[in-house]
């Protein structure tokens, strides 16, 4: 079993919430809920993960967000 760490977010320009997870190419999707999010970000992490099986030590790690302060 491996944990994972998504990006979660509400974009109000399509009322949805849109959820990613860092490292691993495809892992995206989007949702009504957050409980379907996780749902949905579950299921297409499982499709991703099997398609990168014999590479996975190879994608990069998520190692933590950042917040960054700009004048505007």
């Amino acid at each position: 079993m491996k944990t994972f760490t998504a990006y979660l977010e509400w974009d109000p320009r399509i009322n949805l919430c849109v959820g990613f997870v860092p490292g691993i190419p495809g892992a995206h999707t989007q949702a009504r809920s957050l409980d379907e999010l996780q749902k949905k970000l579950k299921e297409v992490l499982g499709l991703c993960l099997e398609e990168y099986r014999d590479a996975c030590e190879d994608l990069p790690r998520f190692i933590g967000l950042q917040q960054i302060e700009v004048a505007g």
